[in-house]
């Protein structure tokens, strides 16, 4: 394994002092405790699942979520209830997982209160991803029976009610100012108008009524069908098209010039809330721009010894133009690019059990990006059960990346990390169900680096494909800080990846562009990266020739999605243990 260095975020995350203390004497615990705590959990939780619908009798799986203003304030009023309850908790009371868990759900409730009380909601959009372009995502595959298909349509018909709620909270932060920056969304508009454009039958909404389970009777499933293509031809495009004209003449043009979420309402204060809810962290700033100028340094120096190791006559920038240009470095097919990840994919199967000791039920299938929102999208995704590949502008889609792609977001990354979490049914669902990003992408990034221990990456190429991406998130320490809180300029924020990455320009265009309008969001994959890093190094030195990976590997996926400073308690408590099997007593 290779380790790029660290630098003051090991202090930071080592000065953060648990409830729990690894190697206590027993923690006397009190059932009444641990029942107020749990009461207090399961309810919110329940709510949480329906989006805190005022009726418990609204079905919630035939309906989209209630996104009113009304509905906002009223869930912060409810969540600003449930934190007073938890601060007359004691928790010295609760058992020590249950004090792992509290830590944890008490970072949940004021993450979402600080999102309540900036009014995110006001802001339901980024250069990335809006409320528009991602409903497809959660729709169901298959709908297995006549019920599932009658509470699909009802929900579809939904659709213009949950439109006009997203509609009118943009309206609010307009008026206050509170938008993603103009630069940024323009363009974003097509996603919109492809629905409009779309065939009923080729859109995602129709796409579950291709795949009629047994449970439907044959002479129903016409009948369906049919009331599915009346709901999106009368009800879905009529929305997408009102949305368009909203969007287009109305919300686009008054959109904030400035690209700094300092330059927002209560700026600093918002962006210092965006670094906590993803690095889980107390870092400013100005410490996370200097650990990334320090990294992206380490980085760099590899970076000219792979160079070396090609044989490549030149300078840095000679190198990249040339991974940038040549076409042995591209796909010449859609196809091409999805099997190449397969077959990445399936060299990981080959080793896994060499690195892991626990191996997720589910599987994952790879798929194409949408075609509506590819233009505009990240280069891939993961997650439970699949992972995307962006097939659009295959010339700024480099193969040597490829391997570091499908690592971080295939398996060992986001679509083994994830069902894992999933899997740990020990844990309260808030816990199995949460995606902590500082935890996830820190993980998935640690897969890449991960890839050159295994012998994933075959070529010296592929090694600097990996790099190059170690560079892309180290440099984002630098860009997303440089834009929020020191004046940098989208030209710079572009000129600093284009100088220190082998990302294509599109890649670089787009990416930038997503830095500016999710403030905060890439800072968390190369700190919760150095992190990992920094827990095994001291897991290896600490047990010498008792360290076992694959146990070590099993003890961070097995905490599920966590702050930082939880996995690292979860980690020394792992070291105090022997390094052992940590699903020895399932054994």
């Amino acid at each position: 394994m290779r380790n790029y260095g660290t630098s003051k975020i090991l202090s930071a995350v080592s000065g953060v002092c648990l409830v729990i203390l690894s190697g206590c004497v027993a923690v006397p615990t009190d059932n009444s405790a641990i029942a107020q705590f749990e009461g207090i959990y399961q309810e919110e939780w329940d709510l949480r699942g329906k989006s805190y619908l005022e009726s418990a009798d609204i079905d919630s799986s035939q309906r989209f979520d209630d996104v009113s203003s009304v509905r906002m304030d009223a869930t912060r009023k409810y969540l600003e209830g449930v934190q007073v309850k938890l601060q007359k908790i004691d928790r010295s009371l609760l058992s020590i997982e249950d004090q792992i868990n509290f830590q944890i759900y008490a970072r949940q409730i004021a993450v979402k209160l600080d999102e309540l009380k900036f009014r995110d909601f006001e802001k339901p959009l980024n250069s990335d991803s809006s409320f528009w372009s991602g409903i497809a995502y959660g729709f169901p595959k298959k709908l297995e029976t006549e019920q599932d298909a009658i509470k699909f349509i009802a929900k579809l018909e939904d659709l213009p009610r949950f439109f006009d709620q997203q509609m009118d909270n943009m309206r609010a932060g307009l008026e206050r100012g509170f938008t993603p920056p103009r630069v940024t969304l323009k363009g974003r508009e097509q996603s919109i108008l492809n629905i409009v454009d779309t065939n009923e039958e080729d859109t995602s909404f129709y796409a579950p009524f291709e795949n009629l389970g047994a449970g439907v009777p044959p002479e129903k499933a016409d009948i369906l069908k049919a009331d599915a293509r009346r709901v999106i031809r009368d009800e879905i495009k009529p929305a997408y098209e009102k949305l368009a004209q909203f969007y287009i003449e109305e919300y686009l043009p008054q959109t904030v010039v400035s690209i700094a979420a300092t330059d927002l309402p209560d700026g600093a204060n918002y962006y210092q809330a965006q670094i906590r809810k993803y690095t889980t962290l107390d870092l400013t700033p100005d410490e996370i721009h200097s650990i990334g100028l320090s990294e992206v340094a380490k980085i760099r120096s590899r970076m000219d010894e792979v160079i070396a190791e090609t044989g490549f006559k030149g300078s840095f920038e000679d190198f990249l133009h040339f991974l940038r240009t040549d076409p042995q470095f591209y796909a010449k097919t859609e196809r091409e690019l999805l099997m190449r990840g397969a077959w990445t994919a399936k060299k990981f199967d080959a080793k896994a059990e060499e690195y892991f000791g626990r191996i997720p039920r589910k599987p994952f299938a790879i798929r194409p990006v949408a075609a509506d929102i590819a233009p505009f999208y990240t280069s891939g995704r993961g997650g439970p059960g699949t992972y995307w590949i962006n097939t659009y502008n295959l010339p700024s889609r480099p193969l040597y990346s490829l391997p570091a792609l499908t690592l971080h977001e295939a398996a060992p990354g986001h679509a083994f990390q994830i069902p894992l979490s999933h899997e740990q049914d020990d844990q309260p669902e808030f816990r199995r169900k949460d995606y902590i990003s500082a935890y996830g992408e820190g993980w998935a990034l640690y897969a890449e680096t991960l890839g050159e221990e295994m012998g994933i990456y075959e070529t010296p190429y592929e090694i600097f494909g990996m790099l190059s991406y170690q560079m892309w998130r180290a440099s984002r320490l630098v860009v997303d800080t440089g834009v929020h809180a020191q004046g940098w300029s989208r030209d710079e924020a572009q000129a600093f990846l284009r100088t220190n990455t082998a990302l294509a320009e599109h890649e670089i265009v787009t990416e930038v562009d997503r830095y500016i309008s999710w403030p905060g969001q890439a800072l968390s994959y190369y700190l919760g990266e150095m992190t990992i890093l920094k827990l095994r190094a001291q897991a290896e030195d600490a047990l010498g020739a008792q360290f076992d990976l694959r146990y070590f590997h099993d003890a961070v996926l097995q905490i599920g999605s966590v702050p930082l400073p939880v996995l690292e308690e979860h980690i020394q408590r792992f070291i105090e243990g022997a390094g052992k099997d940590p699903y020895l007593e399932e054994k």
